[in-house]
């Protein structure tokens, strides 16, 4: 049977139905709590709770979502403590994005409001909850909107008091943090309760970019002293920061190119403690990353790696680090730490992300939470592989080649099967080696994919991040295509069947490859990003509206280089067939990017379809949105390369 035609037991409902994955892993005593995804349920997330007899449940119910919207992308929505009686939780609920208190398992217990709303723009938003129970409050990241513009707002760390003041009362939100910095991170209180810790950067950095360690005496009546920056700075991203039992700071920064480990003491002085071409940090998306976590012994779990993640448990005073066996390739920067005990968020080639539980004391690591378990034969699954490609200048380019695999099928002797690129959104960012059942949607039909690591992507060092450096339209494109034709040219794909994928920068990237080269027959584009002009004044989220300054260069300086590189202004020059798929709800990459492009599109012939969704923002979430889109984007392919029939609804292209 000819490739694109097989048979295959996964289907778009079942790819929908395993979107997502746990986040945001925390520990409560002896118990694991962490947040999930339900497809089924409005794409809410639930707060999960397993108890130390392995017993789990749903904290909340539906409607409750627990997830933020601090700089639109999120951050840790979540924080419990022990106490006498029950769990007191503190959570974000995502429609009101108010901060509540719940105590599970207390008679009539219900959330109740700790903060309130405001009607002013985007309103209050809250991230990265830390309670202090002896203080009668939580610290934590407040977003608030001054104004009705995306950029009308300011970021600080508050105190939300525990006795619901503060649902009612603005007033009674106590700000510890200045707002001399565009952006914050949740501080961290020493273990004297003396200093208080975070993470702060301004305009128009990003903060993989650089980042400043602000340092604060914690005075008697709980407020903060003058801010000192500790570390860090314009030209050095420290990724995360956290306290060490002996009164020590414990950083990931990136000065020698690299995001390594450092301790220092308040004098400042620091010390590298395994300095390795390799990554102890990432870029921070979401507030409340974690790649580190101390533990009470005094060593330190830590995500690390170079290309792909693993857990390893790091001795400080040794610099020596052993690495968790067990079949995980990648590990999510969402670590936790009680007494010896670490728990996790990895996956794998076979297996999806999972909550993983490892005993420091004996070496051990089990899978407690969200269990990957096989929905069809693992047979089906794809088998990767890892490639590097050479691009132009000879440059490394990075990839994860998924060739297509049905146990039950084998192409006829002579045919090259179709491929598709995918380009991963960030752009600073990257694609990890772990089980996508969207991905084995297509190569179990007989449809291989190519994931690029482009140059802009994290996981390979600073340089290798800093390509993209005033180059988002170029070197992303260009490697994504010298990967394409590289598989062509060596025999595994059907060059005249390529096509080009991605969304958000992913998204841009398809869209810019499909103005910019003929290597592609179509291309599927998600909430992108098409007009750099309008997104670059005003059209985006604040944490993002100066991204362009270092991605393009300044808007100022270089106006005609972000009309030179947008495919709303290049339109003419697409020939190829598309798919552009949109949420309506979406701030990030607003719909009116893609209605732009589409009126130059108009009556130029070129087959394409428009679908927008209701209720999605960026990124789907909802069940039918992705069964949908997985359906829409099989028939693209399928018309265009000459498919039988999938066997799905047949996408209409207008002209």
């Amino acid at each position: 049977m000819p490739y694109g035609a097989w048979q295959s037991p996964i289907d778009a409902g079942l790819a929908a139905a395993h979107d997502g994955h746990p986040e945001y892993v925390g520990t409560v005593g002896a118990e694991t709590w962490w947040t999930e995804p339900r497809p089924t349920e409005g794409g809410r997330r639930a707060l999960v709770r397993r108890r130390a007899d392995g017993s789990r449940e749903s904290l909340l119910p539906e409607p409750w979502n627990v997830r933020s919207r601090v700089i639109e992308y999120g951050g840790t929505p979540w924080a419990a403590v022990e106490r006498d009686g029950g769990p007191l939780v503190v959570f974000v609920h995502f429609p009101d994005q108010r901060l509540y208190a719940y105590e599970p398992g207390a008679p009539g217990a219900a959330p109740r409001p700790l903060t309130p709303v405001s009607p002013v723009g985007g309103g209050l938003r809250w991230a990265d909850p830390v309670p202090h129970l002896d203080r009668g409050e939580v610290w934590c990241v407040l977003e608030e909107f001054t104004g009705e513009g995306p950029s009308d707002v300011r970021r600080v760390v508050a105190a939300v008091p525990l006795d619901g003041s503060a649902a009612e009362d603005r007033a009674a939100v106590r700000e510890l943090s200045g707002d001399e910095h565009r952006f914050v991170t949740g501080a961290r209180l020493s273990p004297d309760g003396g200093h208080a810790v975070w993470l702060a950067w301004d305009h128009p950095r990003m903060p993989w970019e650089g980042t400043e360690v602000k340092l604060a005496r914690v005075r008697e009546d709980g407020s903060f002293g003058a801010a000192v920056t500790f570390a860090g700075g314009p030209g050095e991203s420290v990724a995360q920061v956290e306290w060490l039992a002996d009164g020590s700071l414990l950083f990931a920064a990136d000065r020698t190119g690299w995001w390594n480990l450092y301790r220092a003491g308040l004098d400042g002085g620091s010390t590298a403690l395994c300095p390795r071409e390799e990554e102890f940090g990432g870029p921070l998306w979401k507030i409340g990353h974690r790649w580190f976590a101390p533990l009470d012994n005094g060593l330190v779990a830590v995500v690390h790696g170079r290309g792909s993640t693993a857990l390893g448990v790091l001795d400080p005073q040794t610099g020596e680090m052993v690495d968790v066996a067990g079949p995980w390739s990648e590990w999510a920067p969402s670590l936790a730490a009680h007494g010896t005990r670490v728990v996790g968020i990895a996956a794998s080639p076979r297996s999806a992300y999972e909550v993983v539980e490892l005993d420091t004391c004996t070496g051990r690591a089990r899978v407690v939470g969200s269990e990957h378990r096989d929905p069809v034969d693992p047979a089906h699954y794809p088998e990767p592989q890892i490639r590097t490609f050479r691009g132009p200048e000879d440059r490394e380019i990075h990839a994860h080649v998924y060739p297509p695999h049905n146990p039950g099928h084998v192409a006829p002797d002579g045919e090259l099967p179709p491929y598709v690129i995918w380009a991963h959104g960030g752009p600073t960012s990257r694609s990890p080696l772990v089980l996508d059942l969207e991905i084995a949607y297509f190569t179990s039909r007989g449809i291989g994919v190519a994931e690029v690591n482009y140059g802009g992507s994290t996981g390979y060092g600073r340089a290798y991040r800093e390509r993209l450096r005033e180059q988002w339209g170029v070197v992303d494109v260009d490697d994504c295509a010298a990967v394409a034709l590289a598989l062509a040219a060596e025999g595994t794909a059907d060059r005249a069947r390529l096509a080009i994928r991605g969304g958000s920068a992913g998204g841009w990237t398809s869209a810019a490859s499909l103005a910019a080269t003929d290597v592609y027959a179509c291309g599927t584009v998600l909430y992108p990003v098409l007009d750099l002009t309008g997104w670059g004044t005003g059209e985006t989220h604040d944490f993002e509206s100066q991204y362009l300054e270092s991605l393009v260069g300044p808007l100022a300086e270089v106006p005609a280089r972000y009309a030179e590189r947008s495919p709303s202004a290049k339109a003419e020059q697409i020939t190829a067939p598309f798919l552009l798929l949109q949420g309506l709800d979406d701030v990030i990459c607003p719909p009116v990017q893609c209605e732009r492009f589409l009126a130059r599109m108009k009556g130029r012939g070129i087959p394409h379809a428009y679908l927008a969704f209701e209720g999605e923002g960026h990124g789907f979430r909802k069940s039918d949105t992705l069964i949908r889109v997985l359906e829409a984007e099989l028939s693209l392919y399928a018309q265009v390369f000459g498919l039988p029939e999938p066997g799905v609804p047949r996408l209409e292209l207008s002209r």
